[in-house]
């Protein structure tokens, strides 16, 4: 089994926050202490639990706990991501892009949660 980089949640988790992080440059000045910040935030610790999660699948509850605090970090991504687009910081178009990575990131955290043993826990 490869490392987690390997990990199409992990790929995919990361593509998101990438691009969450470049759309966010065009948010106005006024939001890099609170828009900005917590969306790029949220974005990455859904990958960073992530890899806390694959280096913690010894031990099955832990796996699972920091996968559950990943999926919980990509349903903030989503909130952040319905305020920028109430706000008018991203059209319509790039919403449904990034909604949709975030969901496919979604599901696939909750197979990882449902299928432990595929991942290398005992």
């Amino acid at each position: 089994m490869g490392g987690f980089s390997d990990l199409l949640a992990y790929k995919k988790s990361f593509d998101l926050a990438m691009c969450i992080f470049e759309v966010s440059k065009s948010f106005p000045k006024e939001e890099m202490y609170s828009l900005t910040d917590q969306i790029r935030w949220s974005s990455r610790s859904t990958n960073i639990c992530m890899v806390e999660a694959y280096r913690k699948r010894r031990y099955k509850a832990h796996f699972i706990s920091k996968l559950s605090d990943s999926d919980m970090e990509n349903s903030e991504t989503k909130a952040w991501l319905k305020f920028a687009l109430a706000c008018k910081y991203l059209g319509e178009n790039e919403y449904n892009k990034l909604t949709l990575q975030s969901d496919e990131v979604g599901k696939l955290l909750n197979h990882m949660m449902n299928n432990p043993e595929k991942y290398g826990v005992v």
